[in-house]
């Protein structure tokens, strides 16, 4: 499975990005140094022509704008009658009314292949509670792998959900990451970002696990390696970008802490 990060490289991918403004650079950077092609876009009227060229495609609903949910949607649509791999990120799903139903809508109307979040946004589309959550993963550590593995039945599709230890699952396979760092907190967009590893990798197999399995080791590899020498958190964004770009399959091989 490692190997796709030289079939990665090799295709160059576009993955076209329905994202946020907080971001967007960001997913856009991250998608260049782990070598896809990235494409952002908020217009309504190059919905058909983009999504029909890309090669993936990322709706995440961080930045809540009025003027893009039903954009959001007809993206989802778009893809699914291309055939293009796409991946949801429900951003703070649970933080408001309004989250939480276009978080449904998109759910109900789009086939995703893959649904990505922190554990509690994961939760809470499971049907779990976790009203009073901030935006940000609230992870006590504990196993959520049933959890997970629930939620990927019931929206037949593969989930991630990132936190001390990553999860995910197919509906019947789980696998668990144990790379990362605390510092990956500290960074706005580190699960965007995720997102858009994850969308850059689909289009290197048939199995989307095996492709939101690299794109979530990738970045929990390259934020454990850029924390090595515990620098300051502007430097270590600096060499989590750096070890991204740099991933090749040793470094896999050596480093990843995975179980199955």
């Amino acid at each position: 499975m490692y190997e796709l990060i030289n079939k990665v490289k090799e295709l160059n991918p576009l993955v076209l990005h329905y994202t946020n403004n907080v971001t967007i650079t960001d997913c856009a950077n991250i998608t260049l140094a782990i070598g896809a092609s990235p494409l952002m876009s908020f217009s309504y009227e190059e919905v058909e022509d983009m999504v029909s060229v890309a090669s993936a495609v990322v709706i995440n609903i961080g930045t809540m704008n009025s003027s893009y949910l039903d954009l959001f949607v007809k993206a989802g649509k778009a893809a699914n009658k291309y055939n293009k791999p796409v991946v949801l990120d429900p951003v703070g799903v649970f933080a408001s009314k309004a989250r939480t139903e276009l978080t449904n809508k998109l759910l109900n109307e789009v086939n995703f292949t893959v649904v990505r979040g922190n554990i509690s946004e994961i939760k809470f589309i499971g049907g779990l509670d976790v009203a009073g959550k901030g935006v940000d993963s609230f992870d006590d550590g504990s196993d959520a792998s049933e959890i997970v593995k629930a939620v990927a039945k019931k929206l037949n599709c593969t989930v991630v959900a990132s936190g001390i230890t990553d999860l995910v699952s197919d509906g019947e396979k789980v696998y668990k990451i144990s790379n990362g760092t605390a510092k990956l907190k500290k960074i706005t967009g580190t699960g965007c970002m995720s997102s858009s590893l994850i969308a850059s990798f689909l289009p290197c197999t048939d199995k989307p696990i095996e492709a939101a399995f690299m794109g979530t080791l990738s970045m929990s590899l390259s934020g454990e390696l850029a924390d090595v020498t515990n620098p300051a958190v502007g430097t270590f964004k600096t060499y989590l970008f750096d070890n991204i770009d740099t991933l090749d399959v040793p470094t896999f091989e050596k480093y990843a802490k995975v179980e199955l």
